[in-house]
């Protein structure tokens, strides 16, 4: 298994700057105990409770891109305080990555609430995506009721691949004289891979009425 050091310290000093190295030589021989390849060690000076921090952003990155999957930390304060640390232990565990630190000898350890958290985290996001389904599902239902044809009007680019996301306005005119909303109209888009938002389809919907007014 690959994995990712990651160490930080909140202060310039110089004893932070020697306890950064320290980290760096604890979690590399934590590494070696349970046989990982060290894909990548990060360290950095920062806030526990700033989010935006350079060394996240690349891990989290790493993470994403699959280069690794275990994070190796002192503690559970190295990566995070507060809110930030739940937000990113969600984060990583949507990407499949193992937390191992030092204190807990093994595993990340959460409280009970902060396991609540988590759990109840991830329900809401269940149910946002669902009622985002749902949304593009009834969108693109009304509008084959009334008579849409995607297949027709939305064609496949010739590698195959993903539709053009450039915002196709003849579609969104057709799909508003349909009397759907501009909401419904974005949800039945992004069915087909258009990457438009309510906003934008009402956007480039006024435009377009503006342009006839200013052909009259």
């Amino acid at each position: 298994m690959k994995a990712i050091i990651y160490c930080r310290v909140s202060t310039e000093k110089q004893a932070q700057h020697s306890s950064l190295q320290r980290q760096k030589e604890e979690l590399i021989s934590l590494a070696n105990k349970h046989n990982y390849h060290v894909f990548k060690v990060i360290a950095e000076k920062e806030s526990g409770f700033d989010i935006e921090r350079d060394g996240i952003f690349e891990l989290l990155e790493d993470f994403k891109k699959g280069n690794a999957n275990v994070l190796l930390i002192q503690d559970e304060t190295r990566l995070g305080r507060g809110n930030t640390k739940i937000a990113l232990v969600h984060q990583l565990a949507k990407y499949g990555v193992i937390i191992q630190t030092i204190n807990d000898d093994g595993e990340l350890k959460l409280s009970e609430t902060e396991t609540m958290v988590l759990e109840i985290v991830a329900v809401v996001e269940e149910y946002q995506r669902k009622l985002h389904n749902l949304k593009i599902k009834r969108g693109m239902k009304r509008a084959l009721e009334k008579g849409y044809n995607p297949r027709k009007n939305l064609r496949n680019s010739k590698s195959g691949g993903r539709l053009k996301k450039e915002v196709p306005l003849k579609e969104i005119v057709r799909l508003k004289n349909m009397d759907l909303t501009f909401r419904e109209i974005a949800a039945t888009l992004r069915g087909f891979d258009y990457d438009v938002s309510k906003a934008t389809v009402h956007r480039r919907y006024q435009e377009y009425i503006r342009g006839l007014k200013d052909e009259i």
